[in-house]
């Protein structure tokens, strides 16, 4: 975390700043499509959403590692520990593990519920036991958890210039969409863990079943009908985007750049799958670079054309300006710099 982000977030307390500043370094190494679209924030929101992100990416990781030896049984207990943490810091307040701390930090600042913090962990927890689902309904429940809440996380953060309940069903789409994304590019990496994330039913329409999707895995044969269930799953995921997008609109102007920034990355992974073929058992697919720069400075043109009138407000104004945010409580306007 840069000491300019932390000083205008009004972050202070030395082992707090090192705690946000830990999670700020999960979300620039793992998260790297999100943390460039992170960057295009006002800096005093990127310490909650580095928080956020980092709690995220540590749970996931105790799941989903390929890299680690622990058993299933081992990565339970490590969940276990982690939702005891998670409840005694955000009730206290502080933790003696810096992304928790940094994570109830935010959580107090913007007042996000802490249900969708427990709901995410009972869908990592799922994935320890969990290897399919049926049905899109089937899998929709295991997405409230794992993604839509991510959204709803993050709405408090970001503002709103409509009621938090009109915003909420967008955000939560989005957070559903990306998580989608994910799934059909990590098609392969997921079988290797013994997942899989595509629904049996619409597998099956196209003839295809989990041992088809293992030889393909294991030869690198390209199947039609494994090919024609990704296209299907695509199709549904973009649907999912069309469903979020509405809600860009109802952000507060100087956070919408960044959100529509990770729309357009994020959905543009969707494009690159389908221009490598739907070949994701094989291998992943990316966004270009220079895809990524064109849409990276798009994204801030708009941030820095949003800001402009917070500052000339700030200039003007003899002292804070009221706000109004997500709860509908006013607050100050903070003090937004490019």
């Amino acid at each position: 975390m840069t000491a300019r982000e932390l000083d205008a977030a009004g972050i202070h307390d030395h082992g707090l700043r090192a705690a946000y500043t830990r999670c700020r370094d999960l979300n620039a190494r793992h998260g790297k499509t999100y943390f460039l679209a992170t960057r295009l924030l006002p800096v005093d929101r990127r310490p909650a959403v580095h928080a956020l992100y980092g709690f995220a990416r540590w749970a996931d990781d105790i799941v989903d590692d390929l890299a680690s030896t622990a058993t299933a049984a081992e990565r339970a207990a490590a969940l276990t520990a982690l939702e005891a943490q998670l409840e005694k810091g955000l009730h206290s307040g502080r933790s003696a593990e810096p992304v928790i701390r940094a994570l109830a930090d935010t959580a107090a600042r913007y007042g996000i519920d802490h249900r969708h913090f427990a709901d995410f962990l009972a869908s990592m927890r799922s994935d320890l036991t969990v290897t399919g689902y049926a049905s899109l309904d089937d899998l929709g429940g295991y997405m409230h958890g794992s993604a839509a809440v991510i959204g709803l996380q993050m709405l408090p953060v970001l503002g709103t210039v409509v009621r938090h309940e009109e915003a909420a069903g967008p955000a939560a789409a989005l957070g559903v969409a990306f998580q989608l994304t994910n799934f059909l590019r990590d098609v392969g990496e997921d079988l290797d863990r013994g997942r899989v994330y595509v629904p049996a039913d619409l597998l099956a329409a196209h003839g295809v079943d989990r041992a088809r999707l293992e030889r393909s895995r294991r030869t690198g044969a390209r199947d039609p009908g494994i090919i024609a269930a990704l296209r299907a799953f695509a199709a549904h995921t973009r649907a999912v985007y069309r469903q979020a997008l509405p809600g860009l609109g109802m952000l507060d102007p100087v956070a919408r750049p960044c959100i529509r920034t990770a729309f357009v990355l994020y959905s543009g992974i969707l494009d690159a799958v389908e221009a490598d073929g739907f070949a994701v058992l094989h291998r992943r697919a990316v966004v270009p670079r220079r895809r990524r720069a064109a849409v990276a400075l798009d994204g801030l043109a708009r941030a820095l054309a949003a800001r402009a009138p917070v500052r000339r407000r700030t200039r003007q104004a003899p002292g804070p300006s009221p706000a109004t945010s997500i709860t509908g409580v006013t607050e100050p306007v903070r003090r937004e710099a490019a």
